[in-house]
């Protein structure tokens, strides 16, 4: 649980970025928010008020001093988005104004609230489920189209209620189980084994599915690393420079220019790509340069996708293909570009499957982005299916799945009925932590205290 977490409290916060703005909001939760807020707004009388509305006055001092002309929305429990009476304070978004009236309640009765306080009250207010509440997190932070839809189909609840279905199917054949256990003397079953085995194969697809998912959930969440290899002078960096149109890597004639590797960030069609530029691949002639080679083959190993570039102009068709035998790693998907195809010679013949660029003149380079985009993700992510982008959520069911595989493995040994029971009640309890339906207070003060302040 959080740090000095009391249900009891009123606590407010900061709910805009830091800083001077046009405006800020000030968000204020508990059983005193309104109650106390009347005491120092020059208005309408807040505490007659209805919730959902909106009121115009003066935010005042304990010496009648006028702080600022504000907004004040005003939502009641439990119509608000943690359950209780809250309301929210739009001022102008001086640093001294959103300071004072910080100061003001906090003089007040009213604390300061923790990291992720206000969304942790609305979990334990049962405003939302846990998934739901990690998903405003996914939310505040989306980058892109795809993660933004992503995280908002979860905050609907369309990932908490594939696991409700889930639990609900586990639980009514774990009460059968269950019920055998207190007739054992009897020797009777309750429980169709037939029909569990089938239930135990549709639950495993189904989890299956979704833990495949985060594969490319984590993707779409994180970026695509994408790394771009090649010899020195094959026009490595200029192909960084050329994609985020700016000079972001040093680009010069001399080999070895590039002795570390650079990470810069590409939204292509809604995906961010991770653009990691590094040293030519060579033998090194110092230390610092040997350093850069060895980062390369570390960066290659963590991609997702390999950019191998070379200057069509002068290399052979047989020593791209030794580099790629060199760069080559369990199966990442590989894009072969010549570059330069400005001075190429015309006896230079590039094969049909390599993509043929010039890096300095732009020239084919939207092609190229096309061809990464469908290198990764085109045909392999259905967003209207329920996608995992979320860590926890994936060790959680591969653990669901153990146990849905140990229950299988019980039923086809016949093993006794007490044993199959303790692993369906660790497949359930799996899930539960996945919703909140089963959590610890170290779970909760993980999750939450990863929130912004304010939120």
């Amino acid at each position: 649980m959080l740090h000095h977490y009391n249900p009891a409290d009123t606590i407010i916060a900061l709910s805009t970025p830091n800083g001077s703005g046009a405006i800020a909001v000030i968000r204020i939760t508990g059983d005193k928010a309104i109650s106390i807020a009347n005491n120092f707004f020059q208005g309408s009388d807040l505490t007659v008020q209805k919730g959902n509305t909106i009121h115009f006055g003066k935010l005042i001092d304990e010496n009648d001093n006028i702080i600022d002309e504000v907004l004040i929305s005003l939502f009641k429990s439990p119509k608000s988005y943690t359950g209780e009476d809250l309301i929210e304070i739009s001022c102008h978004g001086s640093v001294y104004i959103i300071n004072e009236t910080l100061r003001l309640f906090l003089r007040n009765n009213i604390r300061m609230a923790e990291a992720g306080e206000f969304t942790m009250r609305a979990f334990l207010n049962g405003k939302m489920d846990l998934s739901q509440a990690e998903a405003v997190a996914d939310l505040i932070s989306s980058k892109t189209k795809f993660t933004h839809d992503i995280a908002l189909k979860q905050l609907k609840g369309g990932f908490s209620n594939e696991i409700k279905t889930l639990r609900e199917k586990l639980v009514d054949f774990a009460s059968l189980i269950e019920l055998e256990l207190d007739f054992s003397e009897e020797d009777v079953e309750f429980a169709d084994r037939k029909n569990l085995k089938a239930l135990i194969n549709e639950l495993t697809g189904v989890i299956t599915k979704l833990i495949h998912s985060y594969k490319y959930g984590n993707v779409l969440k994180k970026g695509v690393p994408t790394v771009i290899v090649g010899r020195p002078n094959a026009g490595k960096s200029t192909l960084l420079n050329t994609l985020l149109n700016e000079n972001r890597a040093i680009v010069s004639e001399i080999e070895g220019t590039t002795r570390d590797t650079i990470e810069e960030e590409l939204n292509i069609k809604g995906i961010i790509f991770r653009f990691i530029d590094t040293a030519g691949i060579r033998q090194a002639k110092d230390s610092i340069e040997s350093l850069g080679i060895a980062k390369t083959h570390e960066k290659i190993k963590q991609s997702s996708l390999i950019i191998y570039i070379y200057d069509a102009s002068i290399i052979s068709q047989q020593d791209v293909n030794k580099d790629i035998k060199i760069i080559s790693q369990n199966n990442i998907p590989i894009l072969i570009v010549a570059n330069k195809i400005d001075i190429t010679k015309t006896n230079n013949k590039i094969p049909p499957s390599h993509i043929s660029i010039s890096a300095k003149n732009k020239e084919n380079i939207e092609k190229l982005k096309n061809d990464i985009f469908n290198a990764v993700i085109k045909n392999k992510i259905d967003t209207n299916a329920t996608i995992i982008t979320n860590e926890r959520h994936h060790d959680l069911l591969i653990k669901s799945l153990q146990s849905l595989k140990n229950v299988k493995e019980g039923l086809e040994s016949g093993i006794p009925g007490d044993l199959i029971a303790m692993d369906i009640r660790q497949a359930n309890i799996s899930l539960g932590e996945i919703t909140g339906t089963i959590s610890t207070d170290d779970l909760l003060g993980n999750i939450f205290g990863k929130f912004c302040i304010g939120k």
